[in-house]
């Protein structure tokens, strides 16, 4: 166990690596927008082949993620199934077992780290910046649905007060959903601060 313990610690503590990849992967929130903003446009353009190129690369980045993130539960003997998927532009890497809350970490802080990690180790195969989203037991997708339902709290509680509202620092996985939630109700939001302490500001309406 304490064998384990250590190859996970290493892993969620490779701040080299993951600051490394956080040159090129900032702040989602904003970068989300503006390559949604791209991808449409280029779409008008390509042809169908063009959208089999893309599928095709992205279900090779979900390949080269899935054999790392394979190699790294082998490494920490944790027994896990992999699955693989495309979800609009970016591949998708689910791992799903029993015994994986040492991936999650508290608040999801080791899932962001191995997510980071994983995208790293994609770039040095592909070449390619990736966008790709790595989720342990389900974490993000009932994570996504407690933020939506802060997000909505915190819109309906500005807007109500008509005063700013900073929230706690979030990863940028968070503070996408947030920013999504705030933008549906109507009102302003922005990250402010540097990581690992950017968190979203919310503005009243106006």
């Amino acid at each position: 166990m304490v064998g384990q313990e250590q190859e996970l610690d290493s892993v969620a503590d490779g701040d080299d690596l993951v600051e490394e990849a956080d040159d090129d992967l900032d702040d989602d929130v904003v970068d989300d927008d503006a390559e949604d903003a791209e991808d449409a446009e280029e779409d008008d353009d390509e042809d169908g082949d063009g959208e089999e190129d893309d599928l095709s690369s992205l279900e090779e980045e979900g390949e080269i993620a899935a054999d790392y993130i394979e190699g790294l539960l082998d490494i920490a003997d944790l027994d896990g199934d992999i699955d693989m998927d495309v979800e609009g532009d970016r591949a998708v890497v689910s791992v799903v077992g029993a015994t994986l809350d040492e991936l999650v970490g508290d608040d999801g802080e080791v899932l962001e780290a191995l997510q980071e990690l994983t995208r790293l180790a994609v770039h040095r195969r592909t070449g390619t910046r990736a966008r790709l989203m790595l989720d342990v037991g389900g974490f993000r997708a009932r994570r996504r649905i407690e933020l939506a339902e802060l997000g909505r709290s915190v819109a309906a509680e500005v807007s109500r007060t008509g005063e700013p509202k900073k929230l706690r620092a979030m990863s940028p996985f968070e503070r996408k959903i947030i920013h999504d939630a705030i933008a549906l109700a109507g009102l302003r939001s922005e990250s402010e601060g540097e990581e690992p302490n950017r968190r979203v500001v919310v503005f009243p309406a106006g």
